[in-house]
């Protein structure tokens, strides 16, 4: 067989299971198989591939025919300005989470020397992304799953930023450590209903508990808020990322424990998706 009917081949497999980028899936998993770009693989579209080559395409294939995403198939997942390992212990990054990233160096000044709590740090995208272009600043990042933590620790090393971030196994509630100039977090914000109605590439392959948050999708967000009233120094600010229709109920429970709420950036939908929150005593 030829890249061309290969390519063909992917296309019917993962159109007939629904998989509406059935094409750049089986364009990027065919290039994974060849161990060549995706534009080698389009240009050369009459070579042929032997059998070895064909059968770790289709077990690619089969992989992204039952739903599995593809970062978890490749484990990388591009985030910001880098790349960044993941499996399927960490939620994959998504590009509506940058908005942190981009409202926190709108906040901060090139040379600037901030302290950082990332909570709830999964693959540790987020505050690797933020102390890359912040090199005069240290980060903590926490997170309840011990594996995630590894896989944070690994990608700081990747990144060559493991001196400048603490990586720390624990649960929000039982953290004290220090004063902060900024926390910074994507928690779980889905209820219960809307976790059952998610796509099975989500649900079956990703991490409830990055994920889930109880009956009104707050849990994990209303201890976030309190505890940040603890460990945010005076005028040290809040950015964390919300759901659909929860900005109303978030800005009420950040105003009763006395933080003004700076601005509410939307999505590319044009959700409200990150809130910029100020500690003010």
């Amino acid at each position: 067989m030829n890249y061309l009917s290969t390519l063909n081949y992917g296309y019917r497999i993962l159109k007939s299971n629904n998989i509406i980028s059935h094409k750049l899936d089986s364009e990027l998993l065919l290039a994974s198989a060849l161990n060549k770009t995706r534009e080698e693989v389009l240009t050369n579209l009459n070579s042929t591939l032997d059998k070895k080559k064909f059968y770790k395409f289709k077990k690619l294939l089969l992989r992204r025919e039952q739903k599995e995403p593809i970062a978890y198939i490749f484990e990388k997942k591009d985030f910001w300005k880098e790349s960044f390992f993941v499996n399927k212990n960490v939620l994959i990054p998504r590009p509506e989470t940058e908005i942190i990233v981009e409202e926190v160096l709108k906040l901060t000044d090139d040379n600037s020397s901030k302290r950082f709590l990332d909570v709830g740090t999964g693959s540790g995208c987020v505050i690797l992304s933020i102390i890359k272009e912040r090199p005069n600043s240290f980060g903590t990042a926490i997170d309840i799953c011990k594996k995630a933590i590894k896989i944070a620790l690994f990608n700081a090393k990747m990144h060559h930023l493991e001196n400048k971030i603490k990586f720390i196994n624990i649960n929000i509630d039982k953290f004290t450590n220090n004063k902060y100039d900024l926390i910074i977090s994507n928690p779980p914000y889905i209820d219960d209903i809307k976790y059952k109605r998610l796509e099975i590439n989500v649900k079956q392959f990703e991490p409830k508990i990055a994920l889930k948050a109880g009956t009104d999708g707050l849990k994990i967000i209303k201890k976030l808020i309190f505890k940040s009233k603890e460990l945010l120094k005076k005028n040290g600010k809040l950015v964390f990322e919300i759901g659909e229709h929860q900005e109303v109920k978030i800005k009420k429970l950040l105003m009763k424990n006395k933080f003004y709420i700076d601005k509410v950036c939307k999505d590319i939908r044009n959700h409200p998706r990150v809130i910029i929150a100020t500690k003010l005593f």
